[in-house]
């Protein structure tokens, strides 16, 4: 098991990306590569509102934690972060971010990829669509492509 310790945040606030990227980099001289990605809640057409996100409180930072410590551990990064918002999140808002640094790139793309895959389909959050014309459009369903993605690490 590896010293690196990720940092793992559950919020109902916004983040910044540049602050995180600087925050997990910063100082750093064995850094080679950064791999981020945002998550943003999208309109759907037009058609959408908000996506209202729910967590398991307790468990979803564990489950996070877990699954960012496979991808330290597996691909050797020098430092991850992972923030997962919940609330109701407007068109355009950011949902998720995952940073991965490392000393070189592939490993950092395989690990951001590796949390991501897994975030999706392992860690308790639900999406609840609330629509333009003022109903609920129900809760998202877990999506099979989503379970290939994570399937292609085991």
């Amino acid at each position: 098991m590896t010293s690196i310790v990720p940092t793992i945040r559950v919020q109902a606030e916004d983040f910044d990306l540049q602050a995180e990227i600087d925050a997990l980099t910063g100082g750093r001289r064995d850094v080679g590569a950064v791999v981020t990605f945002s998550g943003l809640c999208r309109d759907e057409g037009g058609s959408l509102t908000a996506l209202e996100l729910e967590h398991y409180p307790g468990m979803a930072e564990a489950e996070m934690r877990r699954i960012a410590e496979l991808a330290v551990d597996r691909f050797s990064l020098l430092g991850l972060t992972a923030i997962h918002r919940y609330g109701k999140i407007a068109p355009g808002g950011n949902i998720v971010l995952v940073i991965a640094s490392a000393s070189h790139r592939q490993a950092a793309f395989d690990g951001a990829s590796l949390m991501m895959d897994f975030l999706k389909t392992a860690a308790p959050f639900w999406k609840k669509e609330h629509l333009a014309d003022g109903t609920s459009g129900g809760w998202v369903a877990a999506k099979d492509a989503d379970d290939a993605a994570r399937d292609k690490w085991l």
